[in-house]
Formats: structure tokens, sequence, C-alpha cells
């Protein structure tokens, strides 16, 4: 069930008029226990999506299929968005050990079509990674709606071992391009090949690539302070912060 959400309670300077805000009804918060959580989204799929998207993604929205969203939660504001500041990004010892383990990866960005192909390394991922989890019964059907339904610039990132199109794929980022950055929207990858760390590797080539599209940033969705899920994205200094309306570094100690 959803009802009209008052725009008036979102900061998105010069926001079309007439755009209207819905919200869910209240669902257990995956992140925290005991806490239940509620969504505003609108639609993206109407005249300009691409400015639409580019505005809302700035005020800390994501992307699912033609839908912006963002967390409205009455009691909780804990969902904290996260962007990559990829011109001042600098690789630490590790991530250069990840980045040259990976090497031998050919990233090719494709048109956002599904395919068999990805549709099988994401079952087995999700059956490794997130077995029980909200979308651990996808059908190929709903796979086609996540990557196909796109009304705005979109990628998909492949990622082979090897530059033929019948090499191995181990890895594939939905991915959304910004007048000021990627979003990742979503990543999945072969669970098998754990030595890779294909998880954070797909991030720091986002990060490395933004230069070659001329993009200062890299959207990393929410980050929850606490979160064991969410920790990882704080590994990627310079982190930014939404605050309220402004973007800002996030300490150290935060």
């Amino acid at each position: 069930m959803t009802m009209k959400l008052d725009e008036s309670l979102f900061s998105v300077p010069g926001l079309r008029r007439g755009l209207r805000f819905y919200v869910t009804a209240p669902t257990p918060c995956p992140y925290l226990e005991d806490q239940f959580e509620r969504k505003a989204f609108t639609h993206l799929a109407q005249a300009s999506p691409d400015a639409l998207h580019h505005q809302l993604s700035e005020a800390g929205f994501r992307r699912s299929q033609a839908v912006a969203y963002r967390p409205a939660c009455p009691s909780c504001n804990a969902c904290r968005s996260v962007r990559v500041d990829a011109n001042n990004f600098k690789l630490s010892r590790n991530q250069s050990r990840i980045v040259n383990r990976n090497r031998d990866l050919v990233r090719t960005p494709v048109e956002p079509k599904a395919t068999r192909e990805q549709f099988r390394l994401l079952k087995n991922y999700l059956l490794a990674r997130h077995k029980g989890g909200g979308m651990s019964d996808m059908g190929y059907r709903e796979y086609v709606g996540m990557i196909n339904e796109s009304p705005v610039q979109t990628l998909l990132f492949e990622y082979r071992e090897g530059s033929e199109p019948d090499s191995p794929l181990v890895a594939v980022s939905l991915t959304d391009v910004l007048r000021d950055g990627f979003s990742m929207v979503y990543t999945f990858f072969d669970p098998r090949q754990s030595q890779r760390s294909l998880g954070t590797y797909m991030v720091l080539d986002h990060i490395l690539s933004a230069e070659d599209y001329a993009l200062p940033h890299v959207y990393l969705g929410y980050w929850i302070k606490g979160s064991q899920k969410m920790d990882y994205k704080r590994r990627f200094q310079p982190l930014e912060v939404l605050d309220g309306p402004v973007w800002r570094r996030l300490e150290d100690d935060e």
C-alpha cells in the first residue's frame, strides 16, 4: 500500500512543479534489528528523466527500475547517502593488491540488456551470499525487468577472464551514468573466486575509470554507522556523506 507524500519533506532545489512522491507501507528493516523501514519514491519515466535522476541522486535518492526512492522512516535517519570523491581518491596498499590481482579481467560496457549468462551468475551469487534474502527467489523475467527497465542512461559493465566474447563472465555491475558520477545500482560476481575480492574490485574499477568519463564521483548508495553490511564503504576514501542538503567529507570519528 502506498500513499502520496508531501514533497516539501524533501530538500531538492529546483524540483519541477507537479512531481509527486509516494511512501511505502512499513516493512522490517534489513539492516537494523527491531526497526521498520519506509521508502519515499517517485517515477522517473517522464519528461527529461536523466535530468530528474541527476537532481534526485544529488538529494540522496537511488534508482530501482523506473523509480527513484529514498528512506522515509519517521523515527530513524540512520541511512546516509555516500559517494566517493574520485578526483582525490588514492589507492591503499591493500586496494592496489586487489587491482593487480584482477589485471587479467577485461571490463566491457554494454547496453543494459539481460542475458541468461548474467542470470546464471546472479543466481549463483545469491545462493552463496544472500540465501533467503529478498532477491533469492528472483526469476528470469524479474531479472529482465531489473536490467532492461531503465528510463535513464545506464550501462552494464561485464568483467570477463579474457577479451573473447565467450570468455568466462565473472562479475557484472549495473551502473547509471549521472552528470557528475557513476551510480552503482547493483553488482554481483562469481562467489567461487573469493581470492579476487570482486565486490571491492568493481568499486575500485569504477573509481579509477571515472576519469575516463570525466566524472568526479562514484555513488555507493546508503551507509549506516555500525552496520557490518555497509562498513566496507568507508574503505573508499575520501568518502562524502549527504548532510541535509549538503555533501561533506565523512570524518574518521563518525
